[in-house]
């Protein structure tokens, strides 16, 4: 029985050595993963770091791109109310019937609803210069009305004073800083619209080219329109602000010095 206490004894203390050594190790360890943990943890904050200095950088070049070379305001038209000039032509009309026809001016159908639209009819928005402006409801059927007039009407008045040339030149200059902006963020764009004169497969697409059918126009800023979109969620932009078929506005939330994430 001493025998076999002694071996016992024995077998412990090897037991012992081997339990202190573990915990050595089961040390060392731990101390390596809180060295790692603090080596991650400043890195993480380094990367933070840089992407708030990435973030400002993008920030101050779209702010410098939209103030020098695409500056953007909006513009106010003299236009009267339609319920207005009703009103005076016709003294028997009720004041209900002039706000009801008011009400309908300011609405548009979009997906199957009635939207209430405040700004429809009474401003445009401008890009490079003033006398460069889009419509603010984002009806731009004036273009494809003068293209389609064109081919049955020819003149030398046609080609003057018409709204069709100031729509092609903003949405070319629109696309062009969608595109610009897309390379400053890294914001892969959904739809590819190209705003060189460049002949494709495809055809010719961009504005600033030949005429386009009314197919082909739509399907453009339907594309336009689209890319714009994904930049402002891509940035955060309140989604209460933004409006499917106001191109220019949609870009002045989206590179407005109010924006918080812009450049994230």
């Amino acid at each position: 029985d001493t025998e076999g206490l002694l071996r016992i004894k024995e077998e412990n203390q090897k037991h012992y050595r081997r339990a202190q050594r573990h915990q050595e190790k089961k040390e060392k360890i731990q101390k390596h993963n809180r060295k790692l943990g603090d080596l991650v943890e400043k890195k993480t904050y380094d990367l933070k770091t840089q992407y708030e200095h990435l973030a400002n950088l993008r920030r101050a070049h779209i702010l410098e791109l939209t103030s020098v070379i695409f500056p953007m305001e909006e513009v106010k038209t003299s236009m009267r109310d339609p319920a207005d000039v009703s009103s005076e032509s016709d003294n028997a009309m009720t004041s209900s019937t002039v706000s009801k026809l008011a009400e309908a001016r300011r609405t548009t159908y979009l997906s199957g609803r009635w939207v209430c639209d405040d700004h429809n009819g009474d401003t445009s928005i401008s890009i490079t210069g003033p006398w460069i402006i889009l419509p603010n409801n984002g009806d731009y059927s004036a273009y494809y009305n003068w293209v389609e007039e064109k081919k049955t009407t020819q003149g030398p008045d046609m080609e003057h004073n018409n709204p069709a040339h100031t729509i092609s030149a903003a949405l070319c200059y629109a696309t062009q800083l969608v595109n610009t902006l897309s390379l400053i963020l890294d914001v892969n764009l959904p739809k590819k619209l190209c705003n060189r004169q460049v002949k494709t497969q495809q055809g010719n697409h961009e504005f600033c080219g030949e005429n386009l059918s009314r197919h082909r126009f739509t399907r453009a800023v339907k594309k336009l329109n689209a890319n714009i979109l994904h930049l402002c969620f891509s940035q955060h932009v309140n989604l209460d602000l933004l409006h499917p078929l106001h191109t220019l506005r949609n870009l002045m939330y989206l590179v407005s010095p109010d924006t918080e994430n812009l450049g994230r």
